[in-house]
């Protein structure tokens, strides 16, 4: 997998093929070449931190973005220190499909994976 930054200011997140591969068949049935996936955090969830995971026409003042053969991830600047070194996977088994974040800046994740502290 090839990444290169697009950007001045870049973010550690990773994204794996079958999620990149996920977001192209996404973008291609939406008919739209013109959005990122966008992750970011937020106060909530049961564990004091959530995940957003989108898609965004926007580019926001401090945004970090980063190029994966065409499927860009946009990271706003308040929660680059949160996703640095975090993966974006997609799943589509029996027993999960969807979009997963592996990030080891948590220290504790609740049942649901989708919040963390």
């Amino acid at each position: 997998m090839t990444d290169t930054a697009t950007e001045t200011q870049a973010h550690g997140v990773d994204i794996t093929d079958a999620a990149a591969e996920k977001v192209r068949s996404l973008l291609k049935q939406e008919g739209r070449d013109d959005l990122r996936l966008r992750l970011s955090v937020q106060p909530g969830g049961c564990s004091g931190l959530i995940y957003q995971l989108y898609f965004d026409e926007r580019t926001l003042e401090g945004d970090a973005i980063r190029d994966f053969s065409g499927v860009q991830v946009v990271v706003d600047k308040m929660s680059v220190p949160y996703l640095d070194g975090a993966k974006i996977d997609f799943s589509d088994t029996i027993e999960k499909q969807g979009f997963t974040i592996d990030n080891p800046n948590a220290s504790s994740s609740c049942a649901c994976g989708d919040s963390f502290s």
